[in-house]
C-alpha cells in the first residue's frame, strides 16, 4: 500500500471514536447474552448481569486508552496495538480478581477481554481503510469540481483589462489566481496549516474584488487565528465562494463580508457571515453541495468532535465551524 493510501489509525482521544469502541463492545455484551440465555426472554436479565462484568472494565480500559494515547502513538504500530489489547486483558482480570480472587476465571476473562479489544480495533482499522482513501478522494473531487468554470475567464478578463493600465496589479493577480488553483489542483487529503487556507482566501477575494471592485468588502477579524493550527485543506475558500455569489453579487450595491476566527477552549472557530439578497428570500439555493463537502470532510478529520451550522440571523447569513484545536506542520 502507497504511503497516500496508508490506513490512518484511530484517534482514542477522539469522541467519536471512544462512542465506537463503548457500542461496539456492548454489542459483543449482547451477543453473549443471546448465546448463554436459555430463551429469549431471559436475554435481558442475562445482558444486565453481564453489565456488572463488562462496564467497569470497559470504562478502565477506554480511560487507559486514552491517557496512552499520545505514548502509543509514537510507538510501531504493532507494538500499540499490542499494548491496547494487553490493557483490556488486564482491565478484565483485575475487575474480575477484585470480585471474585479465582484464577481461572480471571484468565478466562483476559483472554475474553484480548478477543474483544483485538476484533474491535480489528474493526476500526477496516472502517478506516473503507473511508479514508476512497471517501477523501471522492469528496476531493467534487470540490475541485465545483470551482465555477467561469470565474477562470472572469479573472483573466479582469487580468487582461489591467494589463496596461496596472501592470503591476495584473501580476499579483496572475500569481494569486496560479497559487488558487494550484491549491485545487493538489493533494489535499491532509490537514493544512491555517495560516496556508488564509492565503488562499485572500488569493481568492482579490481576485473578485478585481470584478466587484468597491462592491466587495471583507472584515477580517483574524488577528487571533493561530497560524499553525491544522485545518481541512480547502475549508475557507468554499465559503467566500458562497458568501460572493449568494450574498454579494445579486446586490447592485454589493456588501461586506465578515470572516471571524478565534480560539475558545481547545477548539477552532470559523465564523463567516454574508447579507442576505432579498431576491432570494433568503434562501439559499445552489450551496448545499459546498457546505455537505465541508461537513463530510470535518467529520473524516476529526468525527464527532467537529460540527458545521448554517443559519440565517437576522439580515445575515451565519455559517460556523467548530473543530479541535490541532497545532503543527501538516504532513507533507
Amino acid at each position: 500500500m502507497n504511503k497516500e493510501c496508508a490506513i490512518t489509525p484511530p484517534d482514542f482521544r477522539n469522541l467519536g471514536v471512544l462512542l465506537r469502541v463503548a457500542l461496539a463492545a456492548q454489542a459483543l455484551g449482547l451477543m453473549a447474552a443471546l448465546l448463554r440465555a436459555q430463551s429469549v426472554s431471559d436475554v435481558g436479565a442475562v445482558f444486565l448481569t453481564g453489565a456488572a462484568y463488562l462496564q467497569p472494565p470497559l470504562l478502565a480500559t477506554l480511560l487507559a486508552w486514552f491517557t496512552l494515547s499520545p505514548r502509543l502513538a509514537a510507538l510501531p504500530r504493532v507494538w500499540a496495538e499490542a499494548v491496547r489489547v494487553a490493557t483490556a486483558a488486564g482491565c478484565a482480570a483485575l475487575w474480575l480478581v477484585l470480585l471474585a480472587p479465582v484464577q481461572g476465571d480471571a484468565m478466562r476473562a483476559a483472554l475474553l477481554a484480548a478477543g474483544a479489544a483485538g476484533a474491535i480495533l480489528v474493526w476500526l482499522d477496516w472502517r478506516n481503510w473503507r473511508l479514508s482513501p476512497a471517501l477523501a478522494d471522492a469528496r476531493l473531487q467534487a470540490l475541485q469540481a465545483r470551482i465555477r468554470p467561469h470565474f477562470l475567464f472572469n479573472s483573466l478578463n479582469s487580468v487582461l483589462s489591467l494589463m496596461r493600465s496596472q501592470p503591476r496589479r495584473a501580476e499579483t493577480a496572475l500569481e494569486n489566481l496560479a497559487e488558487l488553483y494550484r491549491a485545487l489542483m493538489a493533494d489535499n487529503r491532509r490537514l493544512s496549516p491555517l495560516a496556508r487556507e488564509l492565503e488562499l482566501a485572500r488569493a481568492y477575494i482579490e481576485l473578485e474584488a478585481l470584478r466587484l471592485g468597491e462592491r466587495l468588502a471583507v472584515d477580517w477579524r483574524v488577528d487571533g487565528a493561530p497560524g499553525d493550527a491544522l485545518v481541512p485543506a480547502l475549508v475557507l475558500q468554499p465559503l467566500l465562494e458562497n458568501a460572493v455569489i449568494h450574498g454579494i453579487e445579486p446586490r447592485p450595491a454589493g456588501g461586506r463580508i465578515g470572516v471571524d476566527i478565534f480560539v475558545r477552549g481547545d477548539s477552532l472557530g470559523i465564523v463567516v457571515r454574508n447579507p442576505v439578497c432579498a431576491a432570494e428570500g433568503g434562501a439559499r439555493r445552489g450551496n448545499g453541495m459546498a457546505l455537505g463537502n465541508i461537513r463530510e470532510r470535518l467529520a473524516l478529520h476529526f468525527d464527532a468532535e467537529a460540527r458545521l451550522s448554517a443559519r440565517r440571523v437576522g439580515e445575515e447569513f451565519v455559517v460556523q465551524m467548530v473543530m479541535p484545536l490541532r497545532r503543527g506542520e501538516a504532513a507533507p
